[in-house]
């Protein structure tokens, strides 16, 4: 698929590496909706991307109904939709016996819904419009890109809920890698390291550069720009299906 062809929804599209992800496919010709819940941001990224290149659409990825709704008016704006990428999460940090107690289960629920489920919410959306869609040369109709992290595989204390998210994310790409293959949907994911984002700005410098200490080579944190240009490689490489990568600099998550 060429970036040019790309009409695109991105979950979390409004900062960090969804931003980012919106900010190559425009750079390529493309066409993004961005699926959100910050308006103010939401305003801002619409006016740097360009009123005729991106919209924005509040949307809470957990609902259903919502977001059956936004996806055929993102299709409607798009002039189709061919290509949907799950960048929406969030940390749900905690120790599961924590010092005031057990982790309430509503924490752990919160992080799941968001991280999987909203994941699946948006792809089982886009897949359903996707398969309609007129072939490409190749037989191609979409594109699914998720988000996982590489705690889905070295979680560290107090990210029980975040890495169990993220594990699933992972899990659920070859299964439905497979099933969508008869339509002709491509399902990828990738599993980041530590990135530079909204939540690593307001950490302390100190904190900072212990992180980017950890990381083997380059010593240092990952930019939104290279996920996004791992997304844009994706998308262009039509045998990359029913996988995850890890962009990590070779790191390995301690275990706190």
């Amino acid at each position: 698929m060429q970036l040019s062809d790309v009409r695109a929804i991105v979950t979390g599209g409004v900062s960090g590496l969804g931003f980012a992800t919106a900010k190559r496919l425009v750079a390529g010709g493309g066409k993004v909706a961005l699926f959100d819940v910050n308006d103010e941001k939401g305003a801002a990224a619409v006016g740097e991307l360009g009123e005729a290149n991106a919209r924005y659409f509040r949307t809470d990825v957990t609902d259903e109904a919502g977001v059956d709704a936004n996806v055929a008016a993102a299709a409607e704006f798009l002039g189709g939709l061919n290509v949907a990428i799950n960048c929406a999460g969030i940390l749900g940090a905690g120790r599961v016996l924590g010092k005031d107690g057990p982790m309430p289960l509503s924490q752990f629920q919160t992080t799941v819904m968001v991280n999987l489920i909203g994941s699946f919410n948006v792809a089982k959306a886009a897949a359903a419009r996707m398969q309609h869609n007129a072939p490409n040369d190749e037989g191609e109709r979409g594109v699914i890109v998720n988000t996982a992290s590489v705690a889905a595989y070295e979680g560290q204390i107090g990210q029980a809920a975040y890495s169990a998210s993220k594990g699933g994310v992972v899990g659920m790409t070859l299964p439905m890698a497979r099933e969508f293959a008869r339509f002709g949907i491509r399902v990828m994911t990738v599993a980041p390291g530590i990135f530079w984002t909204p939540m690593v700005d307001g950490m302390p410098e100190a904190v900072q550069q212990s992180l980017a200490a950890s990381i083997p080579f380059p010593s240092r944190l990952g930019w939104p720009e290279e996920f996004a240009d791992l997304v844009g490689y994706i998308l262009g490489n039509v045998y990359l299906n029913g996988e995850t990568i890890r962009l990590d600099g070779a790191t390995r998550l301690a275990p706190k």
